[in-house]
């Protein structure tokens, strides 16, 4: 069995997909679609990510393992859960809770449990994976 034919690598490839998509709505369509029902420029609520672009980067990696899959989804993982760790910290010493910090939120913790699982098979299944390190 090769790792992008586990059923759990190929989930988390497809969660990594559906994260993506929901961060372009959330991020983008959302925020376009309020801006325009409000009058205001298209621009006035949106910032720029470009973290999907790793998301679908990294699933489609999983999917059709490369030489570089092991440290990408291990460097990946720790960042991502670093970083939304750190903004949870932040956020919840004085929550704010609009329409836009809930989706945030609620996003953030969709994000922090795919990265752990991905961290999590990474680290359990580290000695039977690919790497270009020990190739």
């Amino acid at each position: 069995m090769t790792p992008d034919s586990a059923p759990i690598v190929r989930f988390l490839a497809h969660f990594l997909f559906i994260l993506a998509a929901w961060t372009l709505v959330i991020k983008y369509l959302f925020p376009m679609a309020y801006a325009i029902q409000h009058g205001l420029p298209v621009g006035t609520f949106i910032y720029l990510d470009l973290w999907p672009v790793v998301h679908i980067w990294l699933g489609w990696s999983l999917l059709h393992w490369q030489r570089y899959t092991f440290e990408f989804a291990l460097g990946v993982s720790v960042a991502e859960i670093l970083i939304v760790v750190s903004k949870f910290v932040l956020f919840l010493s004085a929550p704010e809770w609009t329409i836009w910090r809930t989706n945030w939120f609620v996003n953030k913790i969709f994000v922090l449990s795919c990265f752990v699982m991905l961290l999590t098979w990474l680290l359990v299944n580290r000695k039977r994976l690919p790497s270009q390190s020990r190739d």
